[in-house]
């Protein structure tokens, strides 16, 4: 038998308690409690829990969501309650909490008259973000990767896509410089005798759809070009065509 509740939030923790009901029959109760993130204020829990008397089985699922604070507050009331209506009952709490994972996948398609094409994902988890990229049809050697400001592949020269993506006014540079850097600055990988290259990258500094406009990914775009960054030139790099473009969009 279930039975289906909605309340207003708890965090999550697993406990176990033990009881004396039901005349004489000893009545178990594993109660679980697990906590996903739904944006930057909100959190949701899914608390079930069992009743088992003998060979009879009971389960409750209750959907909660709220901020933080509140889930809190919430399953401790929630704790306090059941505690109390078994006297004698134990209560053995662990923590089990579901990470968030925002998934972005998109093809690159080849400009500026080359066959460079392939694939890009970003992967946000807590906070994170990791670029993974694979790129075909380039010519053996160094090419630079930038995050470019508008999420436009429509000219032939990519173009369309603006300079790099530089919400914080900094010079061009290496990631992570003390004099400046772009956070479009991924920077340079290397394709190999078959025109393949891949590159990886993570930064807290990016996110895919938050409302932190320097930090947001969305409605950005990836430039692959045909040479290789400098790391100095002003404003680009000085990395040559636009070989491969991509719209970051959800």
């Amino acid at each position: 038998m279930k039975k289906i509740i909605l309340l207003l939030p708890i965090l999550l923790i697993i406990c176990t308690l033990s009881c004396e009901s039901f005349g004489k029959k000893e009545t178990h109760k594993e109660i679980s409690i697990e906590k996903k993130k739904i944006n930057d204020t909100l959190v949701k829990a899914t608390v079930t829990t069992k009743y088992k008397t003998g060979n009879e089985v009971t389960e409750e699922i209750q959907i909660i969501q709220g901020t933080p604070g509140e889930v809190n507050t919430q399953l401790e009331t929630y704790k306090m309650q059941i505690l109390q209506e078994n006297g004698e009952a134990h209560a053995i709490g662990h923590e089990k909490e579901s990470k968030e994972i925002k998934k972005i996948k998109f093809a690159l398609n080849p400009k500026s008259g080359s066959d460079a094409n392939g694939t890009v994902q970003f992967t946000e988890v807590d906070g994170k973000v990791t670029l993974e990229a694979h790129i075909n049809g380039l010519t053996p050697g160094i090419h630079a990767i930038h995050v470019h400001e508008k999420a436009d592949c429509s000219s032939d020269d990519g173009k369309s896509a603006g300079g790099h993506w530089n919400p914080t006014f900094e010079m061009h540079g290496v990631w992570g410089s003390d004099t400046g850097f772009h956070r479009g600055d991924i920077g340079n990988f290397t394709a190999d005798e078959t025109g393949h290259g891949m590159i990886t990258f993570s930064t807290d500094l990016w996110c895919l759809g938050c409302d932190d406009d320097p930090k947001n990914l969305i409605g950005k775009a990836i430039i692959v070009h045909q040479g290789e960054d400098d790391l100095s030139s002003q404003p680009s790099g000085a990395a040559g065509a636009r070989v491969s473009c991509a719209g970051i969009i959800e």
